[in-house]
């Protein structure tokens, strides 16, 4: 049988950007970090029923191998510094979204000596997942949040400042 004649009657093309974010789009690995009663909803949405896996999403156990840290429950002061070493582990590119009231402000402990008043405080955060504990499918929404803004980056165009990853760097 020639191998003439065997190959598709079409061709796909695209930009390389576009191609790149949609590959990383539908391999995102999260990294395991629940700290409290949110973390319970974390797990329940990598469970059958709400199963992330479908859009792409695998947990991982090792900050070195992940590019999302889903940051889900109360961040005590303690904490913080340990959340800001494992985040400068994740390799570029790198995501976070914060999960739940506490994560985003401090929630019904805000006001303890202890607790940060936001995973914000100390890392760049991506996607904002609302609620105490929020619905496996409110963080499925904020992933696919995620995977939006994922799409629209651009990796191969210089900014002006000489990065090469077209993202703005603020000046010191």
């Amino acid at each position: 049988m020639p191998l003439l004649n065997t190959l598709p009657d079409y061709v796909l093309t695209t930009k390389t950007d576009e191609l790149l974010n949609w590959m990383r789009k539908s391999s995102i690995w999260y990294m395991l970090f629940g700290l409290a009663c949110c973390a319970i909803e974390l797990m329940h949405t990598g469970g059958p029923r709400a199963d992330i896996d479908r859009f792409g999403a695998t947990p991982r156990a090792s900050a070195r191998q992940s590019d999302l840290m889903i940051v889900a429950g109360t961040l005590t002061l303690k904490m913080a510094l340990r959340t800001r070493l494992l985040y400068d582990q994740m390799p570029d590119p790198k995501y976070v979204i914060s999960m739940g009231s506490c994560a985003s402000c401090g929630g019904l402990f805000q006001l303890a000596y202890s607790v940060c008043d936001g995973v914000d405080k100390i890392l760049p955060v991506d996607v904002y997942v609302p609620g105490c504990p929020p619905r496996p499918e409110a963080l499925t929404e904020g992933l696919l949040k995620l995977q939006e803004k994922m799409m629209t980056e651009r990796w191969l165009v210089r900014s002006p400042n000489g990065n090469g990853n077209g993202k703005q760097v603020a000046a010191a």
